[in-house]
């Protein structure tokens, strides 16, 4: 769905039952648009102006919505911070920089490691890597070549 047409946000939700509200189509909108597995706060934060009568209430219920609609999943990493990000059914991991904070989409390519699950109905996969992402790590060697250029 990250393809999916700005104009056609309102036939999407319609698609999954969901009445395109202004505030319903603008919160996926936001999630179509970026990538960076947002909080409540920070979806708040970036539409507050734009919708002066939105409440973290009205994000928190339709975010719940898309959910239950597989629109979008919900991402737990550390402790209780809930993030979002758009739906994808293809096994993928998180990876968490400890760094930076920021939280990466790690596309898992392998033939079936799950094969021992067999029997079973799987409903969703979730891996949660931590590490440093290359950004930090150039910024932490730039760093360091310089101060010990200055030595």
């Amino acid at each position: 769905m990250s393809e999916l047409k700005i104009e056609s946000i309102s036939d999407e939700l319609r698609r999954h039952n969901v009445s395109p509200s202004y505030p319903r189509k603008r919160i996926l909108e936001y999630l179509i648009q970026r990538h960076n597995h947002p909080t409540v706060n920070t979806i708040y934060d970036d539409l507050i102006d734009e919708i002066p009568s939105l409440s973290k209430t009205t994000i928190y219920n339709n975010l719940r919505l898309f959910v239950e609609k597989k629109l979008v999943e919900e991402i737990t990493i550390e402790g209780n911070e809930k993030r979002y990000d758009l739906y994808n059914p293809e096994s993928h991991a998180h990876f968490r920089c400890i760094s930076c904070g920021k939280l990466y989409d790690i596309r898992l390519d392998y033939a079936d490691p799950f094969n021992e699950l067999k029997d079973f109905q799987v409903h969703n996969l979730s891996i949660h890597l931590n590490g440093v992402c290359p950004d930090c790590i150039n910024t932490a060697s730039a760093a360091e070549t310089n101060s010990t250029s200055r030595t």
